[in-house]
């Protein structure tokens, strides 16, 4: 008997496999009856969920390697892999390498748990987040501990490309002005209008691209110039020769830790600047959502291989930014707010304003591209309520309508906050378990391995010790919060630095 289709929840439900071949054909005859029939298994998609096929997410699921490679790559590189050579300053050499390492590997190890709980044995594919945390830990459970930090990560970080994008924008004009400093002030914009100018550019880009596989063009422009800014960063930075007196201890910090505590809180910085840096599993599930699936041909396949070759380019991009920059700089990256901002204020008087225009140019490129795909979870969640209670898919006005009042109001949130990215080790540590965390817990709820089996005792582990870290990692950026202070500047935007990100 052929597998019924599930209606609801946005998931649609595989036929079961009959046997590994494409279309099988089986005779059985019957003692009395002599009855012969032919149970037919299709190689191609069965017919999924209407629903989905309304939803930016599952609207169109002709995806392959290449595009969720595309996807991963302009999700998974961003602001924060810049800040790595302070983590190195903070944790020193083999530190570094070693925290970076097992961080590297941990949250490869829950993409692949995730990718694997995409398709349930009954069928049904999971192609949301919040939909497999449901599943995984109950309806009220789990949307409790879903629904903050996927909105976070998406909402959030849309506003953080706008704080951010919005500084590029302004650096750009003033490393292009030249020699015209004072000119180019009377001519610049003010902090509040290179908002706006991004966050009309990226709400632009949005109305074009109706769901997430089409999307994989603008992916494809951002996974190009992440790779670019990250290899231009390290290259020059290797080109320009070490800094004088420069040491990868705390000897050249300006501000020294003077006890134990301080010493503990700097190594938490340091795993918390590590941690933070891997992102996108808020997107994994949606990204796979996007690839066909058959009993023959499971989407977990080319999910892996694109995941395989994303992490490849991301690990070659993180690892040498993170190891040049804490040789050519030290720990002065620490209070220049990592190698950009190091490299601008040592190295910008001896390059070619065009290569540092350049710089940032690609950088703001690589921060429009991003935004569209962590908005992309916000459009579907918004459609999702429609086509529910009108059951039939949005008109294009009104996706239209949904892009830009998204794009109003992260404008309204990134001018009302604009201290938001001091606040991003605090949030980020609440949201760290989504990464490092639920994916194990997950697959025990699910798969429900044997107690004590290896599967069990790993996960388990893995995720207990999640569990501690991210509870350490929040414990020290609240105290670092309440030591420090906040300087919130409602309506106020000025000149953001990343090392507001650690302090």
């Amino acid at each position: 008997m052929i597998g019924e289709m599930a209606m609801g929840g946005g998931s649609a439900r595989i036929a079961p496999v009959a046997e590994e071949t494409g279309e099988v054909s089986r005779s059985r005859t019957e003692s009395k009856t002599q009855q012969e029939f032919v149970i037919i298994v299709s190689e191609t998609e069965p017919p999924r969920n209407e629903q989905d096929s309304w939803l930016p997410i599952t609207e169109s699921r002709k995806g392959n390697t290449s595009t969720v490679a595309f996807h991963l790559i302009c999700s998974g590189i961003g602001v924060q892999p810049l800040l790595l050579p302070v983590a190195f300053s903070y944790l020193g050499w083999s530190g570094g390498i070693l925290c970076l390492s097992v961080v590297f590997w941990w949250q490869l190890y829950t993409i692949w748990l995730l990718l694997n709980l995409h398709e349930s044995a009954s069928g049904i594919r999971y192609s949301r987040f919040l939909h497999l945390s449901t599943v995984a830990f109950g309806n009220k459970l789990g949307k409790l501990v879903a629904i903050f930090p996927t909105m976070y990560l998406s909402t959030g970080t849309c506003v953080l490309y706008i704080i951010s994008g919005g500084n590029i924008m302004d650096q750009l004009h003033h490393a292009l002005c030249g020699d015209d400093q004072l000119e180019c002030e009377a001519k610049a914009l003010k902090l509040s209008e290179w908002f706006l100018v991004f966050i009309c550019s990226a709400t632009l880009t949005a109305l074009f691209f109706t769901n997430l596989n089409k999307l994989y063009r603008v992916s494809l422009i951002g996974s190009v110039t992440a790779v670019a800014y990250c290899s231009l960063l390290w290259v020059l930075s290797v080109s320009k020769g070490q800094l004088a007196h420069v040491s990868g201890d705390y000897s050249t910090m300006e501000v020294k830790p003077t006890d134990t505590g301080d010493r503990i809180q700097n190594v938490l910085n340091g795993i918390g600047i590590i941690a933070l840096a891997f992102r996108g599993h808020n997107l994994v599930l949606e990204i796979q959502g996007t690839l066909p699936t058959s009993p023959t041909q499971p989407s977990r396949k080319p999910m892996w291989r694109g995941v395989t070759i994303s992490y490849l380019l991301i690990a070659m991009c993180m690892y040498p930014l993170a190891m040049v920059g804490h040789w050519a700089y030290g720990s002065k990256v620490i209070v220049d707010g990592g190698i950009l901002g190091a490299f601008t204020k040592f190295h910008q008087n001896h390059t070619s304003k065009y290569i540092t225009g350049a710089i940032y140019f690609i950088i703001l490129i690589n921060y429009l591209c991003a935004f569209q795909i962590y908005a992309m979870p916000v459009f579907d969640k918004f459609e999702h309520i429609y086509t529910s209670k009108k059951n039939q898919p949005c008109p294009r006005w009104l996706r239209s309508a949904i892009k830009v009042s998204f794009g109003g109001l992260t404008y309204f949130v990134a001018m009302a906050f604009p201290f938001l990215p001091s606040l991003g080790a605090l949030l980020g540590s609440i949201a760290l378990p989504l990464t490092l965390v639920y994916p194990c817990f997950m697959w025990v709820a699910i798969k429900k391995p044997l107690p004590l089996s290896k599967m069990w005792c790993l996960n388990i582990s893995v995720g207990s010790l999640g569990v501690v870290l991210s509870l350490m990692l929040f414990s020290a950026a609240l105290s670092s919060l309440i030591v420090n202070g906040l300087d919130a500047n409602f309506f106020k935007p000025r000149a953001f630095s990343l090392c507001q990100l650690i302090n």
